[in-house]
């Protein structure tokens, strides 16, 4: 494949910018999976400074007060915001939570897992920014990639907007789930832009024949997948409230006091397996072993292994927390894997 120079730079950039978003949610899931949340209790600096502390000797005098002022009054202008957008139960809920006004004490190690996680989402927020500077090479050949680019940027930056609001609510449950969607469709922009770079010059990406049956399965798996993800947000919502009432101490009895939404995701579970084996099939069936379309269904057959083991994990083995972390980051792998092969399913050679 001979590319341009500034083609060849963006598409390499855009592919280590892709690695970056996944890095980002293994840490994000890290900093959840070990409640490190409030580690830094102010956004963006942590502590007022641009290198946490490591010791209570080093925080700024009085810092609880100043910063649960400023977390209310950021609160209020959110909840304000959500008035506006005619969600005045949203509003309400925010107003009405005092938890969120409660203080965190100072764990060192909470501390620096929020920081480095801040710190790869500000490194992944650049090089999404670079992807857009260097889209413009493709302004003229195909916009679509400048334009999608440029999107993104500004996703990002709503994103950077929504994690400060994860702070200063104290983890809201639901702000949380817009989070993760969030940083899945900043995954999935990511990852249309560097298909459409590719395919303007490497042909063996796109089918030899019709597909159009096989796409449309690969559309309805990775909707599925999706709805799955979002109901797997709200059992880990529910999750997060029984733990945090603290009247059911042994974590193997929190899944059993989720109720219906667990049920469901569990269904769409078995649904996603079973629509992700028949895509499985179906691609091996009609594409050689050697194409990119059966090499990425057997990238998707090998992650929907690991996530059926880390199911099993938080099932039946009382939600460890690095089975937590690892099927956050196997969804979002399956979610990306699915969405580049409709891609490769999506082109047919002119």
């Amino acid at each position: 494949m001979l590319l341009p120079p500034a083609e060849k730079r963006f598409i390499r950039l855009n592919k280590v910018t892709i690695i970056s978003l996944f890095v980002l949610i293994l840490a994000g899931g890290v900093v959840r999976s070990t409640g490190s949340g409030m580690g830094c209790p102010d956004w963006p600096k942590c502590f007022d400074r641009l290198v946490p502390p490591t010791d209570v000797s080093q925080l700024p005098e009085g810092y609880e007060k100043q910063y649960i002022e400023g977390r209310k009054a950021k609160n209020e202008r959110f909840a304000n915001t959500l008035e506006q957008l005619g969600r005045e139960e949203l509003a309400d809920e925010i107003r009405r939570d005092k938890s969120i006004l409660v203080h965190e004490e100072f764990n060192a190690a909470k501390t620096w897992t929020e920081y480095i996680n801040r710190l790869v989402g500000a490194i992944t927020g650049f090089l999404i920014l670079l992807c857009a500077i260097f889209s413009f090479t493709f302004f003229k050949t195909k916009r679509a990639i400048f334009v999608w680019s440029v999107v993104n940027v500004f996703a990002v930056g709503f994103q950077a907007w929504l994690g400060s609001i994860v702070v200063s609510t104290n983890l809201l449950p639901w702000v949380i789930t817009v989070h993760m969607l969030l940083a899945l469709v900043i995954v999935a922009i990511s990852i249309y832009t560097y298909f459409k770079a590719r395919s303007l010059y490497d042909k063996d990406l796109m089918t030899s024949h019709k597909s159009g049956a096989i796409k449309a399965l690969a559309a309805v798996s990775l909707l599925t997948l999706i709805v799955q993800v979002g109901v797997g947000t709200g059992v880990r919502e529910e999750i997060d409230l029984v733990a945090a009432t603290g009247q059911v101490p042994d974590r193997g009895d929190w899944l059993e006091q989720v109720g219906e939404i667990f049920d469901w995701h569990r269904t769409l579970g078995v649904i996603s397996t079973v629509l992700i084996v028949l895509l499985f099939f179906v691609v091996r069936s009609r594409f050689a072993p050697t194409t990119h379309q059966s090499r990425f269904t057997n990238i998707l057959l090998g992650l929907l292994v690991l996530q059926l083991i880390t199911a099993g994990l938080l099932g039946y083995f009382d939600i460890p927390r690095f089975a937590q972390t690892a099927h956050l980051v196997l969804a979002s792998l399956l979610f990306g894997t699915q969405y580049y092969l409709m891609l490769l399913l999506g082109r047919p050679v002119r």
